[in-house]
């Protein structure tokens, strides 16, 4: 297990699911964590107590990413707390919302992940990583077919991952890599229950193509390591669940 001791890693959208399995992954691998919500504040504080418990310092960072003034508060508030930055992993994610605008997918998963890159530009240390997090379907947005009703956030998501891509050089000028984590349907979370609303049966019959879906835990425990794995190269991408 790499470790991550005396590291500060922030985590988006991650009172819940994957990014809370993150929290605590990384929080076991010694790093102290910013623990980034939208609004399920009891649902953050009980991942931020499961950090005191690993005996990490955490703290509760509530904002809104589409949000510019929130996003500045957040940085913010991790200056005056840790006065650092040393992982940004870009969890946070949507689109398939009811109610929300036509353009919201691509609010949320492009000019949002470049705002945060970007707010906490001056914070990231020196030998310092993006995550981004993604899926197969937006990774590979126009070279495979994309269900039903998911047409906007792979497109959207894709936008985001290859805006990122682009600063590529520039983040090396400044000692920080990215890395993209890329999975495929995730059992038991909530994209593929809203996309099956679309397209009855797609888990089930994904389920059966690719033999098995990978679990939150074993999609939080590869982005877990692309936090701490120092041997990855800036740009790659590590793949969970078939690609095929």
């Amino acid at each position: 297990m790499d470790s991550l001791a005396g590291k500060v890693v922030l985590v988006t959208g991650a009172s819940r699911g994957i990014g809370a399995s993150v929290v605590r992954m990384v929080a076991e691998r010694g790093a102290d964590v910013v623990i980034n919500y939208r609004s399920k504040g009891p649902r953050a504080q009980v991942v931020a107590d499961g950090v005191l418990a690993i005996g990490r310092r955490t703290l509760l960072a509530q904002a809104d990413i589409t949000a510019a003034a929130d996003v500045q508060t957040m940085v913010a508030a991790v200056a005056k707390q840790f006065g650092r930055l040393d992982r940004l992993v870009l969890n946070a994610s949507g689109g398939l919302e009811k109610n929300k605008s036509a353009d919201y997918a691509m609010q949320l998963n492009q000019v949002a992940q470049e705002r945060l890159v970007e707010a906490f530009l001056p914070l990231l240390v020196d030998g310092g990583r993006i995550v981004f997090i993604t899926s197969h379907l937006a990774h590979f947005y126009g070279q495979k077919p994309v269900y039903a009703g998911y047409e906007t956030v792979a497109a959207s998501k894709h936008a985001g991952e290859q805006a990122l891509r682009s600063r590529i050089p520039a983040l090396a000028e400044r000692g920080i890599s990215l890395v993209v984590v890329s999975g495929d349907l995730i059992e038991g979370t909530i994209t593929p229950k809203l996309m099956a609303r679309a397209q009855p049966g797609l888990i089930e019959y994904r389920r059966e193509q690719a033999g098995a879906l990978p679990t939150v835990e074993d999609f939080a425990l590869a982005i877990a390591e692309a936090c701490a794995d120092s041997t990855l190269a800036s740009g790659a991408t590590v793949y969970i669940g078939s690609t095929e």
